[in-house]
């Protein structure tokens, strides 16, 4: 029963980290245009730090943890008024786009939290 258990942890804890890699792959992008439209740089070093992490033959959860953590509270710190002001500089849908990437990455995220 032990080695069932263990099985699906390591299963479980290689799911979130691939899913993870997969959403940023595919999505990347496009956080990364959220973040040049904010004026972040420290935070498209946190997206990039995750692709390097991903780079790594054993990705280390604690450092995706961490660099999700940051991206997280950077969207969410995000004002109505920052997003208007992008939409109307930028031509970006702001509002949208930090609320659908916010969801995507707090999902993620969350699937880190027993990672100590």
């Amino acid at each position: 029963m032990d080695t069932t258990t263990n099985e699906s942890t390591a299963q479980a804890a290689y799911d979130r980290i691939s899913d993870t890699e997969q959403h940023l792959r595919r999505h990347g992008p496009a956080l990364s245009n959220l973040f040049d439209a904010f004026d972040a740089p420290s935070d498209f070093d946190a997206l990039c730090d995750l692709h390097g992490i991903f780079g790594n033959q054993h990705p280390d959860a604690k450092m995706i943890k961490s660099a999700l953590q940051e991206i997280e509270t950077f969207l969410a710190k995000q004002t109505s008024q920052a997003a208007d002001a992008a939409a109307r500089d930028r031509g970006l849908e702001a509002s949208g786009a930090l609320r659908w990437h916010g969801a995507r990455i707090s999902e993620l995220h969350a699937r880190f939290s027993n990672v100590d």
